[in-house]
């Protein structure tokens, strides 16, 4: 399958996502503070390449892939690359620097839930969500177990294996796997003519 090809299917995964998350923050009211970077600023984030596919195609088309995979090499840090902090000083507060293409790890984080192993689903949430939303946090939980939809983490990533199953199964470092996804969509055109005839821009 060709590169442009499993873009098209990893962002129509996140479009689907991106609808059952809306229906189930509309059900439970839970949502983010606004400006708040605690889960970004996690270090040891462990992500799979292929969720950032569309992320490095992007930069691919505007001549910025090998740029920023030689910025990618030289991080020593462990925190996402992506994520930008307001300052020093405020490090749990900030954004993210490429939110469209946010990897599917960031998108199912706080509105994704996981199975125990009794068999009940747990969201996955951070502290913040669950001390400061107590009430909508306990009423989701319920509801999630008595019908209420809600995305899970080992569906979404099944389906995303469907699409590649080398880089959908491969779990590594977060900006490891930004730097894999470079390569591969570099490797990819390195012998092939520019996608869809455009010139590049670079």
């Amino acid at each position: 399958m060709a590169i442009e090809d499993k873009v098209r299917e990893v962002e129509a995964l996140f479009d689907r996502l991106e609808i059952e998350i809306n229906v189930f923050k509309s059900n439970t009211h839970l949502f983010c503070n606004v400006g708040c970077g605690k889960c970004c600023s996690t270090p040891n984030i462990d992500a799979s390449p292929l969720e950032f596919l569309p992320w490095a195609f992007h930069l691919f088309l505007n001549g910025k892939a090998e740029e920023t995979l030689e910025e990618l090499t030289k991080v020593s840090t462990k925190n996402c690359f992506l994520y930008r902090p307001l300052s020093v000083l405020e490090h749990h507060k900030g954004n993210c620097s490429n939110y469209k293409y946010r990897g599917l790890i960031c998108r199912l984080f706080g509105y994704g839930a996981t199975t125990d192993k009794f068999g009940k689903l747990r969201l996955a949430t951070c502290k913040i969500i669950k001390e400061e939303q107590q009430e909508n946090f306990t009423t989701a939980e319920e509801v999630m177990n008595n019908g209420i939809h809600v995305p899970i983490f080992t569906d979404y990533y099944m389906q995303l294996a469907q699409i590649d199953l080398r880089m959908g199964r491969t779990l590594l470092p977060i900006n490891q796997a930004l730097k894999i996804a470079i390569e591969e969509v570099l490797h990819y055109y390195a012998y092939r003519p520019f996608p869809g005839g455009l010139e590049n821009i670079a």
